[in-house]
């Protein structure tokens, strides 16, 4: 699968986004549609409406990347 990553920190009123809670959020995408470079240059679209639909999450860095389906996080 073909994965963007994106980190992206949680705003506060009280904390900076530098202090504030940071997560990693994944999109996935089938590689028979979406290449790596496609992946590359039409991120940024993609992640500005990310953006708009989590507005309590500042996107903070974002990286596209192969991503094995046989392993799991726990």
């Amino acid at each position: 699968m073909i994965e963007l990553l994106i980190k992206a920190c949680l705003l506060s009123s009280q904390l900076s986004a530098s202090e504030g809670e940071c997560r990693d959020f994944s999109l996935l995408f089938d590689p028979r549609e979406v290449s790596l470079i496609t992946c590359m240059t039409q991120a940024q679209p993609i992640i500005a409406r990310w953006q708009e639909a989590h507005r309590k999450w500042e996107v903070r860095r974002w990286q596209c990347g192969m991503r094995s389906m046989n392993v799991s996080s726990i």
